[in-house]
């Protein structure tokens, strides 16, 4: 039956078992000593003390004897004065033990002795009285009853007296059984509780510690494990390395979950906007031709002019998202040469210098010194600036400035950098959605398509680089772009 319970149940009922043997063994020793400290107090208070109204009842009684029969012998009254002492001495013990009494068959004893005490005391008196009055012989006769009586009187304090010591004895005898169950429990208890202690030492040795001891030997040696003094905290060392490991391939197994469905969602936009650019380019196209045509041959009055322009910008809006489309489902190959970003920069800036006036927006560039040539990419990188100058644009509704700051720098990853920082003075990107803001699909723009960053964040990666975003709501908005000089580390990155 023992195997049926699992080692956590087995050490639980051993230490149960040891719990409740120790406290049975407290609460008889405590049941003990308030059963001595009982016994004591009654003893004390009450058998003791009454016992010794018992036995000064039967001295006092004895000191009354043969005060009679020498006032008969030789008539000095000053033995009848010291019977009279002893006589009120014992009437006051005799108050003593019956308030003394602690049972109802000591009680009625000491009522009996008090009625034949009297009865001895009224025939003493009498013989006395003889006495005094000459009648010797007929006090004689009396004489002899009177310590009948007395005789009597003793046997009667006695009894009173063995039935205390009677009480005394039966104290002492349930003391003693006492003693004698508490040394028996406890012969029996020291066994069981070294049993008890020695089978829970077993269970903790053969079925914890040794396994523990093996686990930890054939699991091999962990960093660190050379310092540490016993098994189990060697194994806990490796163990907690063991979650560390888990949890890194679980992050890591994440990650793939993710990129795989990214992967899987490029792939189904890749075939949408390839069917898109095969069903609506071409005969955007035609549209594009056949508006520029009517432009330039129909004479048109200022409203119709207007409403040619909306038609012509909204057909451009959709052909830019057509592009955005094709461009994030078939990436086009970078284009390597060597070029300066301060030369990109220049040629962003005067490629929006129309629609920077159009929105209100100020721009300023500090550049300390133009930068040195990299190998990239300079029309994507293009695309790379005008997609966040045009963005920080949108976002200043009413104007504001934009700041595009040049500078060199080092990194740990990428060793020595061009970084290029765009800076508007917008709202802000709330802290909530700033991890989200470089993933594809994902806009705050109602008519927005979400792959304009998606697409600079994939730029700046296959140029080796590193685009990254610093807002805060209600202070604008920082995106920086890093990129490295090294070619070595822009070929090994892309």
């Amino acid at each position: 039956m023992w195997q049926y319970f699992s080692l956590r149940s087995r050490i639980f009922l051993v230490l149960a078992a040891l719990v409740l043997t120790t406290l049975a063994g407290g609460l008889v020793t405590i049941w003990h000593n308030r059963a001595i400290d009982s016994l004591i107090s009654a003893l004390v208070d009450k058998k003791v003390a009454s016992f010794q109204a018992a036995e000064e009842l039967e001295t006092s009684l004895l000191m009354q004897r043969g005060f009679a029969t020498y006032y008969f012998l030789d008539g000095n009254p000053d033995w009848l004065q010291q019977r009279r002492h002893y006589q009120q001495a014992f009437q006051e013990w005799l108050v003593k033990a019956r308030k003394s009494a602690y049972t109802t068959a000591m009680k009625d004893l000491i009522n009996q002795i008090d009625a034949e005490y009297q009865g001895y005391l009224d025939l003493g008196n009498q013989v006395i009285k003889m006495y005094q009055e000459g009648k010797r012989k007929e006090g004689a006769k009396f004489h002899w009853e009177v310590r009948r009586r007395f005789a009597a009187i003793f046997a009667l304090c006695e009894r009173y007296k063995l039935m205390h010591e009677y009480a005394i004895d039966r104290a002492r005898t349930e003391s003693q059984a006492r003693a004698r169950f508490i040394t028996t429990f406890a012969s029996m208890a020291m066994p069981g509780v070294a049993i008890l202690g020695i089978l829970l030492a077993y269970i903790l040795t053969k079925q914890i510690l040794q396994p523990i001891r093996r686990l930890a030997q054939e699991s091999g040696p962990a960093p660190g494990d050379a310092s540490l003094p016993d098994e189990v905290k060697a194994l806990s060392r490796r163990v907690y390395n063991l979650m560390e490991n888990v949890d890194q391939a679980q992050s890591e197994l994440e990650r793939s979950q993710e990129h795989l469905a990214q992967a899987e969602k490029w792939a189904l936009v890749g075939k949408l906007a390839a069917g898109a650019a095969h069903s609506i380019r071409n005969p955007l196209t035609s549209v594009k031709m056949r508006l520029w045509s009517m432009n330039r041959s129909l004479d048109l009055t200022v409203p119709q002019r207007e409403d040619l322009e909306a038609i012509s910008e909204e057909i451009r809006h959709i052909d830019s998202i057509v592009s955005n489309f094709l461009q994030f489902s078939r990436p086009q190959k970078l284009q390597r040469e060597k070029i300066s970003p301060s030369a990109v920069v220049d040629q962003a800036l005067k490629l929006l210098k129309n629609r920077l006036q159009l929105y209100g927006v100020k721009a300023k560039l500090e550049r300390r010194a133009v930068l040195p040539e990299i190998m990239a990419d300079p029309d994507q990188l293009r695309e790379v600036l005008v997609n966040l100058v045009v963005n920080a644009c949108e976002a200043m509704v009413g104007g504001g400035k934009l700041t595009i700051q040049e500078e060199e720098g080092e990194d740990g990853d990428l060793g020595r950098v061009a970084i290029l920082k765009v800076t508007d003075t917008g709202p802000g990107i709330p802290e909530a959605i700033q991890e989200q803001v470089f993933q594809p699909f994902f806009s705050t723009k109602e008519e927005g398509t979400g792959l304009g960053l998606s697409i600079a964040n994939r730029i700046v990666k296959d140029h080796g680089g590193r685009l990254s975003l610093q807002s805060q709501e209600g202070q604008g908005s920082t995106f920086t772009i890093t990129l490295p000089f090294s070619e070595e580390k822009a070929w090994a990155t892309s």
